[in-house]
């Protein structure tokens, strides 16, 4: 199945469902800070989760509890190759070298990042 992208409000759907996971709609709704969208409108984007392929449902009589059909962690890599292909080139030390300029990564945070993929076994 190819993934396709999510709106925002899609993607904050997905991550709380992804945390909860089963849930029913005013699960959802109850797990999202204040203020709490409508009911109506988690419920139409979780539908539109379901059409997109991301989502699929168990039926409890007029009631759905719904799950993820799609990984967190393959969410997260068809995102990081998009926006790595879109804004970085393809390059790895790219998108690094803009989060160190441009968002203060710290030499901390290298070194654990290096040992981090030092302790990789690819």
């Amino acid at each position: 199945m190819e993934l396709k992208d999510l709106t925002r409000a899609e993607e904050e759907v997905i991550q709380i469902l992804w945390d909860i996971e089963p849930a029913f709609v005013k699960d959802i709704v109850e797990a999202f800070p204040v203020p709490k969208p409508a009911y109506n409108t988690v419920s139409t984007i979780i539908r539109i989760l379901e059409t997109k392929g991301f989502v699929d449902h168990k039926a409890y009589g007029r009631t759905h509890q719904y799950f993820s059909t799609i990984s967190k962690e393959t969410y997260r890599e068809y995102s990081t190759k998009k926006l790595m292909a879109s804004y970085y080139d393809n390059s790895a030390a790219e998108l690094v070298s803009f989060f160190v300029k441009d968002n203060g990564l710290s030499a901390q945070d290298l070194n654990e990042i290096l040992e981090t993929l030092n302790n990789l076994k690819v």
